[in-house]
């Protein structure tokens, strides 16, 4: 029965390790090759996007989180990161680069930046989305470079909300890299994702899609181009994934690390 997973374009090859890899030897907990990629799926083999063999000893689940601000994805690296995956957090390594601008305005932390980079209507604001966006590529294209390397561990990339602003390179290696994991909000969990960035905000960039009509406070204004900017990256986002996940089911699931995994394992449909 669908629960709320859903695959972006194509059903890929599903195998367990119980019936394809039965001569890998013991694996460890959560090391065990969620789904195929994309690229994998016309074969049905038991090679990865980047043609390592699922069933050699040592195979390593490697997961993306992508969503807006607020979908759930730092609090999922965080469950993982507790189980044993490797977690490389995009916004730390961002505000790391910026850290020489931030300490001399006096900002610290995801909420730091924030605050420096300001709202979207203010004078410095497009050069410093610019700088962020600098930031962030380059710590993309470290990240990458990282899961690229041979590694025993199981890794988990914990992007940024932006990540579709990349390039289409770094999102081409992204997905041949690892299983791409769009976590989505509905409607009401949308309405939700606008009371917390107006209550608690988050790095965003808005790109073009940010317009304050005359009279209008930058409030109401944020308020109001939310949506737009929701919709404008959900296409985005479906493009980059492999899997897509509602917020609603992990919220009421209250899975853990393992039932996680076994979601995206189980729960899969066509988009």
């Amino acid at each position: 029965m669908w629960m709320g997973c859903r695959s972006a374009g194509v059903l890929p090859a599903i195998f367990p390790l119980s019936t394809r890899c039965k001569n890998a030897g013991e694996t460890p907990a959560l090391r065990i090759p969620v789904f195929l990629g994309e690229s994998d799926v016309s074969h049905f083999d038991d090679r990865d996007p980047v043609g390592h063999d699922k069933c050699q000893r040592g195979y390593v689940t490697k997961l993306s989180l992508i969503g807006m601000s607020g979908a759930g994805k730092s609090h999922w690296a965080q469950k993982l990161g507790a189980a044993g995956f490797r977690v490389i957090g995009i916004d730390d390594r961002i505000e790391n680069k910026l850290a020489p601008e931030l300490a001399a305005g006096g900002y610290r932390g995801i909420g730091g930046v924030a605050a420096w980079m300001g709202w979207p209507d203010q004078p410095a604001y497009r050069e410093r989305e610019k700088k962020y966006l600098e930031c962030e590529v380059e710590s993309m294209c470290e990240a990458l470079d990282e899961i690229q390397a041979p590694s025993e561990e199981g890794i988990l990339l914990d992007t940024t909300g932006s990540v579709v602003y990349t390039g289409e390179e770094i999102r081409g290696r992204m997905r041949s890299l690892t299983t791409v994991v769009y976590l989505e909000a509905t409607p009401a969990e949308e309405e939700l994702l606008i009371k917390r960035y107006l209550s608690d905000p988050k790095p965003v960039l808005w790109k073009n899609e940010f317009h304050r009509r005359p009279g209008e406070s930058t409030r109401d204004a944020v308020a109001r181009c939310y949506p737009q900017l929701i919709a404008h990256r959900k296409k985005l986002y479906e493009r980059c994934a492999h899997r897509i996940v509602a917020m609603e089911l992990l919220r009421n699931a209250n899975l853990d690390a393992r039932g996680f995994l076994d979601l995206l394992e189980g729960q899969a449909r066509p988009a």
